[in-house]
């Protein structure tokens, strides 16, 4: 019965369709910061802890360690193995999630309020006190190996780590986080355990809740949570210097259909003109059918199903990319096409009528988004990795607005660079030929 209503609170908990929330911040006993939106309405609680660092921390020789130890965090702690842990979740109707990408180690926490507290001991135990059992971690071991061979077979997975390495050099960006065959293999369970001290330590820690809970009962929740993680990780690897020399690289894949990755520098988040380069994207490659990419890739030539762009803010990192499949004997003519139009959009702007289209969109979307408590915790946990302040909710439809044409139009001239526009393709590609070694 207790799983059928945990359902239910997932299924009917949506707060209002706006983006108008109370956010409190409140700092712990302990010195734990994190932020809190209370809801009374259903007894339901979503949690998100974010380290930063995430598999760029891991050390030099032991690429896949934190990306295993990760996956581990769930196979046992404390006293239970792997599936005395899952059957204690599961019979509090308690979910929790465990994930890492290249900054960050994200975990998602959902139960009710009348498991609170067995939800946050069973929660602990898997942060604090994690078992690192040799059978789990050959079982897991093996799952990462298996998709790293899945990998070896994809051309978009192969494009992608093509394109890490030439664009991130010696930076832990430039390989996969999930490690090579031979890096997982040697990986010991020492190495796991310097994995995990390293990542989840709480100088490095963003908190965010959601639900029925107050903020005394937060206090006391996190400082119980996270008593006994490390207070300093490893020292973060620093910014990228990525190289983006313009041109083709070509990754040989026998594959009837091309897959190309391509990229030129981006903007900050924290940049002024970040509004008018997110609106920018959003006309160019980021707005779905609408977007100019996408008329004159797919709907003029029929040359893909679907191509986009998107600004990508890694921590060491900022970028412009994209990506379009086509067949072999046609994905020259998609990048000719996509070169064409990067430089149209810079040397002649938008039109009003593109921006005021944006600019709808983009606002009328942006409520959608706080569909649930799940989602919220999500958004304001990422608020404050970016350094955003609680009113920004408030005001973010606002800033949107506020952009001009002046502004969009100034930025397509000076950000946008079909020079630096580097592609990566993973196929057999006719007519094309490389220039990138």
């Amino acid at each position: 019965m207790i799983r059928y209503v945990f359902a239910i609170c997932l299924a009917l908990f949506a707060l209002p369709a706006q983006a108008e929330l109370d956010v409190e911040e409140i700092t712990t006993p302990n010195g734990i910061n994190a932020w809190l939106v209370e809801d009374h309405n259903i007894p339901f609680v979503s949690l998100e802890l974010r380290f930063r660092g995430g598999a760029s921390l891991d050390a030099p020789e032991k690429r896949g360690a934190v990306n295993l130890m990760v996956g581990l965090l769930e196979e046992g702690a404390g006293e239970m193995d792997a599936r005395a842990f899952a059957k204690a979740t599961e019979s509090i109707a308690a979910s929790f999630n465990y994930s890492v990408d290249d900054d960050t180690v994200s975990i998602s926490a959902r139960f009710l309020t009348e498991n609170r507290d067995q939800a946050v001991d069973l929660l602990r135990k898997s942060l604090v006190d994690p078992r690192f059992d040799d059978q789990a971690i050959q079982r897991v071991r093996a799952q990462v190996q298996s998709n790293i061979r899945s990998a070896l077979k994809d051309p978009r997975d192969l494009a992608g780590m093509a394109f890490d390495k030439i664009v991130y050099g010696d930076h832990p960006y430039a390989s996969s986080l999930m490690g090579t065959l031979d890096s997982v293999a040697n990986l010991t369970r020492d190495d796991l355990v310097a994995a995990h001290d390293a990542t989840l330590a709480l100088d490095r820690l963003h908190v965010s809740a959601v639900g029925d809970i107050t903020a005394g009962e937060l206090k006391t929740v996190l400082d119980t949570l996270l008593a006994g993680l490390p207070e300093h990780g490893a020292p973060l690897p620093g910014p990228a210097k990525p190289n983006l020399p313009g041109g083709v690289k070509i990754v040989d894949f026998e594959t009837p259909q091309s897959v190309a990755m391509f990229a030129q520098p981006g903007i900050d988040r924290d940049d002024p003109d970040f509004f008018a380069a997110y609106i920018l994207n959003h006309i160019l490659g980021g707005g779905s059918f609408e977007s100019r990419l996408m008329n004159e890739v797919r709907e003029k030539r029929g040359l893909t199903y679907g191509v986009y762009s998107y600004l990508a803010d890694k921590d060491g990192a900022q970028l412009w990319m994209g990506s379009v499949s086509s067949a072999n004997d046609r994905i020259a003519e998609a990048v000719s096409v996509i070169r064409d139009e990067w430089s149209r959009i810079r040397e002649n702007g938008v039109t009003d009528e593109e921006l005021q289209d944006a600019k709808t969109y983009l606002t009328g979307a942006y409520p959608l988004r706080f569909d649930g408590n799940g989602p919220i915790a999500k958004i304001t946990v990422a608020m404050q990795m970016e350094d955003l302040p609680t009113d920004y909710i408030l005001n973010r439809n606002d800033m949107v607005e506020a952009v001009t044409l002046e502004d969009v139009n100034r930025v397509a001239k000076e950000l946008l660079d079909p020079e630096r526009l580097t592609f990566v393709i993973a196929g057999q590609p006719e007519g094309l030929e490389g220039t990138i070694n």
